[in-house]
């Protein structure tokens, strides 16, 4: 029997698969599109997968060829603009890479690490028991001990395991495109009195923008959803033109397409042996935090998952993944929803709402909270009372005496044992023990999590968290 199937070869699905295979589990990605996708659904990261990425070694390698990457400088939110200049510690962190740019990277990682992907499989059906997860593709049934649905909006593997989706849809819909532009196309929107962003007429809105040299990107928003893919330059140029009045040249089309956004958080993010992650289990209403929500289930599931497997965590812990995960979707689904509420209002109460909001986001405290929000959804994991303020937060990425910093104590996506002068051991499985030094210790020893998250931090009780969190009986120690 295999270990974890997982169905969807989008980011999340092979992000999971990195990740599981660092854990030690065996993964199968099922993808039903016979090649990688083309289309840049997505521009880049922003949020914490991007520091996920430095703790795997592979910011690097993501970011080669990036416009930017790493502290944002702001950024828009609700169509209000966030800045940070001058303001130190911002966590926002971003990472401009179009998606099929990251699909093909993320696939070539798995493979490095031993994952298989099988693309032109399409699941048709699941069933479950006790033992394990039977799926029903074109290519014959396949059996593994765990099923994860990563596989969208439309979530077959969510349908099948009966887990309930609620929320809506917005009724305005969005025309969205990339087109290949010379220096002239910009030249006429500028002329025309366009800026760079959204562009508010009293028929719609109309976006442009560009992250890339020689490549536009429009959007028009108009009125109530309507149509369906696919959509031909003509279709775009006419909603300009009823957006804004008249025509304006816009290039060669490299892709187009027609979405309408949706609000909904699955009521369940487990059904007995069958998770979701990324867009199966949540879908937010404005842009810029679906990849890095999805991304980081998938690292906060596969040491879980992989630790059941092996017999190294109880249930308890990997029920976590629910716990933990589904409050985080909760808090960016509110602040997403504020942002389209916001960039939603109409008319002279609109622009009232929005020149306001510039003028508060101006200030530190409020830019550092919404900037906390779109970077981790400013969620604590649960902790006992009385624990250190890390303890349930991601590890701050101390520099070691010696030139080390902790992000590089994490490539293995193992359990890290940081001591810091206190002197602190454990004996469990997989647990990593480094002593070190640093200025300013915030705690004497730090138990630090594969996904990056402090699990118990202090002078006493190390032991007993590895236990709870990590069980065995054997300890690899370091000196950095």
């Amino acid at each position: 029997m295999k270990d974890v199937l997982i169905v969807g070869a989008g980011p999340v699905g092979l992000m999971l698969a990195c990740e599981l295979r660092l854990a030690g589990a065996r993964p199968i990605v099922l993808e039903k599109r016979a090649e990688p996708g083309e289309l840049p659904k997505a521009n880049g990261l922003g949020g914490q997968i991007v520091e996920l990425l430095d703790h795997r070694g592979l910011l690097e390698r993501f970011s080669a060829g990036s416009p930017f990457a790493w502290r944002a400088p702001g950024f828009p939110f609700g169509g209000v603009p966030l800045r940070f200049a001058g303001i130190d510690d911002i966590p926002l962190r971003l990472l401009l890479i179009q998606q099929p740019q990251l699909e093909r990277l993320l696939a070539e990682r798995a493979r490095e690490l031993g994952a298989e992907i099988r693309r032109g499989c399409e699941v048709r059906a699941l069933a479950q028991d006790e033992e394990g997860v039977t799926l029903d593709t074109s290519q014959g049934p396949i059996r593994a001990r765990y099923a994860v649905g990563c596989d969208g909006a439309g979530s077959l593997v969510r349908d099948q395991a009966g887990i309930a989706f609620p929320g809506g849809t917005d009724d305005e819909g969005l025309l969205i495109g990339h087109f290949t532009a010379g220096p002239e196309v910009f030249a006429a929107l500028e002329a025309a009195g366009l800026q760079q962003g959204w562009n508010r007429r009293p028929h719609g809105r109309v976006l442009f923008t560009s992250l890339r040299e020689g490549v536009l990107i429009a959007g028009v928003r108009e009125g109530r959803a309507s149509g369906y893919d696919p959509v031909s330059l003509a279709d775009f140029q006419a909603a300009v033109r009823r957006v804004l009045g008249r025509d304006l040249p816009l290039g060669e089309p490299i892709w187009l397409s027609r979405t309408a956004a949706q609000a909904r958080l699955a009521e369940r993010y487990r059904a007995g042996r069958v998770f979701l992650a990324g867009d199966a289990a949540h879908l937010f209403p404005a842009g810029g935090s679906a990849l890095n929500a999805g991304m980081t289930d998938a690292a906060n599931l596969a040491w879980k998952l992989a630790g059941r497997l092996r017999g190294r965590v109880t249930d308890e812990v990997l029920d976590t993944y629910e716990s933990e995960r589904r409050a985080v979707g909760e808090r960016t689904l509110l602040q997403t929803r504020a942002q389209a509420a916001i960039d939603r209002a109409e008319g002279e109460a609109g622009e009232a709402l929005r020149a306001l909001l510039t003028e508060v986001f101006a200030f530190e405290a409020p830019a550092r909270h919404l900037a906390t929000l779109l970077h981790d959804a400013g969620v604590r994991y649960p902790s006992p009372p009385d624990a250190h303020p890390l303890v349930g937060r991601f590890v701050p990425d101390l520099a070691l005496h010696g030139g080390t910093r902790v992000a590089e104590l994490m490539h293995e996506a193992r359990p890290v044992l940081l001591d810091l002068g206190g002197g602190a051991t454990v004996e469990a499985d997989w647990v990593r023990v480094i002593k070190a030094t640093c200025a300013d210790p915030p705690a004497d020893t730090l138990l630090i999590r594969p996904d990056g998250y402090v699990a118990w931090a202090g002078a006493d009780g190390a032991e007993e968290a590895a236990e709870r969190w990590f069980g065995g009986s054997a300890v690899r120690a370091s000196r950095v």
